[in-house]
């Protein structure tokens, strides 16, 4: 299992977020079933555990459990699935690890590195229409570079935009290789692979809409959890993590703070650690991907959770 995903902080993990041994919990990104195994190694014989990934290879790890169920579906919509199993009071916990797993990250032929020379696709579900390069060649140079800069935080984002549209026009940019070329006169010369990692981790959300699948899971989450569930989420870069912060906070992903009628704060869930978690330096040198992870922790408050 190791050679297709590391799970980042199990124990810690599993530890915030078994409260009842007999619950009912979701892994909301199963990948190699690290995660789901810890869950249910900690829960006793009436535990049960939904898992989720929208990824076909992540299907062959599924787990031989009676108290398992894989469901090939993006996680965005975990409050149907919920209802759907029957769980019409709610589950006792949810936990999302939302790195891309090390398997699609080495796998050549799915374009999320910069290391291969791979076509340019990115896609998380391979059956889904819109790969990389189909924005790379298709998008306005105005949304390119607004992707860049908002989803990568490239530094230079308008002229790697600018230098996109103009090679695309003499042939289209469909490998990694090439889109590496072209964009190379915009690379720090002592750094360039860490802003290469900025353009692909752009180009990665967009084409998964990571950012609005992750804000309707949260929703879907909150709703789906019962009165004292824990929420428990692994980030890795600052645009998710801000994202659950906020909403861990104010309810809604922007953080603004919303009050009902009677001037009590709206907010379904309350964090149960002030300050985020992250990996030991002995889990670090053993897993490199796993140095900028941070383990938010949060639990659900008495009523309806919206």
């Amino acid at each position: 299992m190791s050679e297709y995903h590391n799970p980042v902080l199990l124990g810690e993990c599993i530890e915030a977020l078994i409260t009842n041994k007999s619950g009912i919990y979701a892994d909301a990104t199963f990948g190699g079933g690290g995660h789901s195994r810890g869950i249910l190694g900690a829960l006793d014989s009436r535990g049960r555990l939904l898992a989720f990934d929208r990824d076909a290879d992540a299907m062959a790890n599924t787990i031989d459990d009676s108290r398992f169920c894989l469901i090939r579906n993006n996680f965005r919509f975990i409050h149907n699935f919920v209802l759907l199993k029957g769980y019409t009071e709610g589950i006792d916990g949810i936990m999302a690890d939302l790195g891309v797993s090390s398997h699609q990250f080495d796998t050549a032929e799915r374009g999320f590195s910069f290391r291969y020379d791979a076509p340019l696709d990115m896609r998380m579900n391979t059956g889904a229409a819109v790969t990389a390069a189909d924005l790379v060649n298709s998008c306005e140079e105005a949304e390119i570079e607004r992707l860049l800069r908002i989803y990568g935080e490239v530094a230079q984002s308008r002229k790697m935009a600018s230098l996109i549209c103009k090679a695309r026009r003499n042939s289209s940019i469909d490998t990694t290789t090439r889109l590496n070329k072209v964009i190379e006169p915009c690379l720090p010369k002592f750094a360039a692979h860490k802003e290469l990692a900025r353009v692909y981790q752009a180009l990665r959300i967009e084409v998964n809409q990571e950012m609005r699948s992750l804000e309707k899971f949260l929703e879907g989450a909150a709703e789906s959890l019962k009165p004292g569930g824990r929420l428990v989420i692994i980030t890795y870069h600052s645009l998710e993590d801000r994202m659950v912060k906020n909403f861990i906070k104010a309810g809604n992903i922007d953080g603004e703070m919303r009050k009902d009628i009677y001037g009590r704060a709206d907010t379904p869930l309350t964090a149960v650690n002030r300050k985020p978690i992250v990996p030991c330096e002995e889990e670090i040198a053993g897993n490199t991907r796993a140095r900028s992870a941070k383990l938010r922790i949060a639990e659900k408050t008495g009523g309806s959770g919206r």
